[in-house]
């Protein structure tokens, strides 16, 4: 983030709460256009190992920014006084650029199959038993999926910020630079969103996966013998 601009506001120990659900913005995870955007009417894939593949990346995702955001949380409380402001403007900026960039990095191998596991998700939920499903689990989907949708908007509008750039502008300069960083800044919460809600995809998987076929027949308990006409030994 260029030292000219203004300090960010305290991040302290655990996630930010967001202000607002719509006007968030998301992590640039394709600031450098470094692979296309997935084609969301592209067909789901039926394959069995693909959706575990995909669904590998997911917790590998998890458990990085995980690791991603408690270091952040650490560099915080390290480096901010009693009343959260930092006590170095400009490497806080920076170390929180960091963060987003390190975030985005870490959703890269997930990004092509998110909207492959969200539907999948959404179509397991639909044939779970009622009594198996949890109440939250469709907000969950609803917060995930709206971080992809933010996810396509912020990156067509980085590459027309990209592209008005002047040809000077290349990466390792400040103009490039702090572009970058703003989109980056922008976008860092929604892939928060998914660090935080994407284990809703995991748990609706394994109950889809532990629920019973409705073609199983419900296992009837062998009635007990009558003990007044059983025949004695």
């Amino acid at each position: 983030m260029g030292a000219g601009r203004s300090a960010l506001p305290p991040l302290r120990a655990g996630r930010t709460a967001h202000p607002d659900q719509h006007t968030r913005h998301l992590d640039g995870a394709f600031a450098h256009g470094r692979s296309p955007l997935t084609d969301r009417t592209q067909p789901i894939s039926t394959d069995h190992r693909v959706h575990r593949d995909f669904l590998r990346h997911l917790d590998r995702y998890l458990s990085d920014s995980k690791k991603i955001l408690n270091a952040w949380d650490a560099y915080s409380e390290e480096h901010t006084g009693l009343d959260g402001w930092p006590y170095d403007d400009h490497a806080y900026g920076l170390r929180a650029s960091q963060r987003d960039a390190d975030t985005l990095t870490a959703f890269e191998p997930l990004r092509y199959g998110a909207p492959h596991l969200l539907a999948t998700a959404e179509t397991q939920l639909a044939h779970l038993p009622e009594r198996t499903v949890q109440g939250r689990w469709v907000y969950q989907l609803g917060v995930l999926r709206d971080a992809l949708d933010r996810l396509d908007e912020l990156h067509q509008r980085w590459l027309l910020t990209r592209d008005a750039l002047p040809v000077t502008a290349v990466p390792g300069t400040a103009q490039y630079d702090d572009a970058l960083a703003e989109h980056h800044a922008e976008s860092w919460s929604y892939l928060d969103d998914w660090a935080s809600h994407g284990h809703t995809i995991r748990e609706i998987n394994t109950a889809y996966r532990s629920a019973p076929s409705p073609l199983a027949p419900t296992p009837v308990a062998a009635p007990a013998a009558d003990r007044r006409t059983a025949p004695r030994a």
